[in-house]
């Protein structure tokens, strides 16, 4: 889209100037895999609380805006409400998700490039967990295509289950866009989504490669079955199931 963003603009540049303060260091891939006008679904892993914060770098090169898909209590925080309503993201009520499906599909049309977790919970082990389908029924509906996105370094920062590290901590973030997925009219959504996740965990052994190895409690940021001391995916599973069963019943009281 080629309409003014002055919110976002603003944003990105007091953004820019925190990242320089903090000494984040960049290295960003694909990013000629972003179009530079029409609709796509940049599909995001999700390691951090602030990943949506660097996936928007890919898409700049392009000139792009993304709107990301978040849970809708955020929207509801006077000062973080105005921002999200502000930079066009869209709230997500995870008991009532049509809504939310429909928005995004339409801003699609439109030519935006929406953001979308299809894991749909972080990710405790750092792994690609089993992904949704909707980022490729949105696709599919939409006619755009989907792209795979990986952002690792975030959760350094920001994660469940372990402090906060702020400040000048000079962490390294990667972000990596893959080739554009095509989903047709008729394909299988479900298949679609199978390859998504295994194109998605190919592009996240690249990216770990190719970032610094870790070292003594860095470690604690490095997925176990690399030899780091994360959680196993078993484990992160069998937590995340505690804490839906929690919520759940939370909910129903």
């Amino acid at each position: 889209m080629s309409r003014p963003e002055p919110l976002y603009r603003a944003i990105i540049m007091f953004a820019r100037t925190l990242f320089f303060v903090n000494g984040y260091r960049f290295t960003l891939a694909g990013e000629r895999h972003v179009p530079r006008r029409g609709g796509a679904v940049m599909a995001i892993n999700h390691t951090g609380y602030i990943d949506f914060v660097f996936a928007g770098l890919g898409a700049r090169k392009s000139h792009r805006w993304v709107r990301f898909m978040a849970k809708k209590s955020i929207w509801q925080h006077r000062v973080a409400g105005f921002f999200m309503r502000g930079l066009g993201h869209v709230p997500v009520d995870r008991h009532s998700g049509g809504g939310a499906f429909k928005e995004a599909v339409d801003k699609l049309r439109e030519g935006e490039v929406v953001g979308v977790y299809p894991e749909a919970t972080m990710s405790r082990s750092f792994e690609i967990k089993e992904l949704k389908n909707g980022s490729a029924r949105m696709a599919q509906e939409a006619g755009v295509p989907l792209l795979p996105t990986i952002v690792w370094g975030a959760h350094r920062i920001w994660t469940k289950d372990v402090p906060k590290r702020l400040g000048r901590t000079k962490t390294p973030i990667h972000v990596t866009v893959g080739e554009p997925i095509h989903v047709g009219p008729d394909d299988d959504i479900n298949e679609v989504t199978a390859h998504l996740r295994e194109v998605m965990k190919q592009m996240l052994e690249e990216t770990i490669a190719a970032y610094p190895e870790p070292k003594g409690e860095e470690l604690r940021f490095h997925p176990a079955r690399l030899g780091g001391t994360a959680p196993t995916y078993e484990a992160a599973y069998a937590k995340d199931h505690k804490d839906m069963t929690r919520k759940k019943d939370q909910f129903t009281k």
